[in-house]
């Protein structure tokens, strides 16, 4: 895996799963859904469509489905990065987000 990559973005959201492919398979990812001001954080060692959410209100909780996942392909490829899934609280139609990935340095 490449180390050192980070790249960043906005988004609307959908309701549905939606893939962000960024050309590497990032070791974190943190998005942001600005209307609702909810936050999501992922890192490598956690399982798939799991993270760590934090509502406007302050509450925060680790979810189980519905958020990020490491998106299939191959290193180096535009079909590689990652998967946001349908936690009702980030991804929400024609919600506002924002979101940065990376990987360690080695």
């Amino acid at each position: 895996m490449h180390k050192g990559h980070f790249a960043y973005g906005t988004a609307v959201g959908t309701g549905a799963a939606m893939n962000f492919a960024i050309g590497f398979q990032p070791d974190w990812v943190e998005i942001f859904n600005l209307t609702s001001r909810d936050e999501l954080k992922w890192q490598t060692g956690m399982t798939a469509a799991h993270g760590f959410k934090r509502v406007a209100a302050g509450t925060g909780t680790a979810i189980t489905s519905g958020g990020i996942s490491l998106y299939a392909g191959v290193d180096g490829t535009t079909a590689v990065g990652f998967t946001l899934g349908t936690d009702a609280d980030m991804n929400v139609v024609a919600e506002v987000l924002y979101w940065k990935a990376g990987t360690n340095d080695a």
